[in-house]
């Protein structure tokens, strides 16, 4: 590639997944929605059924390809295990939450990662969002500006807005090799290894053991694991372990 060359994401490793949502018509519309910035990949976490009829009421005949391929799955880590990069949504800031950015930081992220990574965009529920034990699979949160007197956006709304900025999102050729990460399934096997490591050597306080698994996610996430280093930081877990066990 040239010096200079401009970039865009790969919209065909951009995936849009809703977490319970509650209504069949707010599937429909942000299946249009997405459709309108060229992100064709939906899922639906949820163990209800929803009326096909509303659904496609409300994305039009225009974004019907995308509601014959919606992906339904019954539990969230299943959904995300082949995903090497989630960006989970908030409207609600707090420690608990973590550091988030906006959407458009978020877009620049995203051109870079989808190159070579399977990306979600993960929304909650249009009532409560989504809860920390949601964003614990996710790599970065984003919150959308709203104003303060207003606050509410429609869940198909945020679609939109997240799905435009990656559509409008640029960068310059990165000078640097953008490996393949950890996919989520993998990652989640390696802080299931961490955190029963650190039980065992009483790190961990029992009656609140993801105080500190919050952070320690918080921290690899910033390092795009690749699926290699997370083998080696397995690896080293199991080591660990059996001198625990085996030790004099």
């Amino acid at each position: 590639m040239l010096q200079g060359m401009r970039l865009t994401a790969d919209k065909e490793h951009i995936a849009v997944v809703l977490n319970r949502p509650k209504y069949a018509g707010n599937i429909g519309s942000a299946a249009r929605c997405a459709k309108n910035m060229g992100v064709e990949r939906l899922m639906v976490v949820s163990d209800r059924d929803y009326p096909q009829e509303e659904i496609r009421q409300m994305s039009t005949h225009l974004a019907a390809d995308v509601v014959d391929s919606i992906v339904y799955c019954r539990d969230l880590g299943e959904a995300l295990s082949g995903f090497h990069y989630v960006v989970g949504t908030t409207a609600r800031l707090g420690l608990a939450r973590g550091p988030v950015m906006s959407p458009r930081d978020m877009a620049e992220q995203v051109v870079e990662l989808s190159r070579k990574n399977d990306v979600a965009l993960l929304f909650g529920p249009e009532d409560t969002g989504l809860t920390n034990e949601d964003l614990r699979y996710c790599q970065s949160v984003v919150s959308i500006p709203t104003s303060e007197r207003f606050r509410s956006l429609n869940l198909s709304h945020a679609v939109m807005i997240l799905c435009y900025e990656i559509s409008m999102a640029e960068i310059g050729v990165p000078e640097r090799f953008t490996p393949k990460m950890a996919s989520s399934r993998e990652t989640e096997g390696m802080y299931g290894h961490i955190g029963a490591l650190l039980q065992e050597i009483g790190f961990l306080n029992p009656e609140n053991p993801e105080y500190w698994m919050m952070h320690i996610r918080r921290l690899f996430s910033r390092m795009r694991l690749s699926a290699r280093e997370v083998r080696i930081i397995r690896g080293i877990c199991r080591q660990l372990s059996w001198y625990l066990h085996h030790r004099g």
